[in-house]
């Protein structure tokens, strides 16, 4: 006998992690980024220099799109010349985590093609 009283709702998925996701992995040089801190290049002029085709604009857009999801720090210090570095948060790790489940994902759908 089925119940017609009971009403299933709707799942709604997780619009703002989604768009975080979509958004990072879209973007052309957001993994590179997250490579290079991995490698302890953390200062924006030694990105440039070490990543062949990224420009220091792109690269600012990059930055700054990570730090407004809350993936990456960035810190300041009150030198001259001024000096910046950006660091991962605990978010960031988290999404790296992710995105390796996500790597793992892919080479086990291209295995089965």
């Amino acid at each position: 006998m089925i119940n017609k009283d009971k009403k299933i709702e709707r799942i709604i998925g997780p619009a703002q992690s989604a768009r975080m996701v979509e958004t990072i992995v879209g973007c052309k040089w957001s993994l590179t980024v997250y490579q290079l801190l991995a490698q302890g290049i953390n200062r924006p002029g030694e990105m440039v220099r070490v990543t062949e085709g990224l420009s220091t604009k792109v690269l600012n857009q990059c930055l700054k799109r990570n730090i407004e999801f809350g993936l990456l720090e960035k810190l300041s210090y009150p030198e001259i010349p001024p000096r910046v570095e950006y660091t991962i948060t605990e978010l960031g790790y988290k999404l790296l985590s992710i995105l390796d489940s996500l790597t793992q994902l892919q080479e086990e759908i291209n295995k089965s093609k």
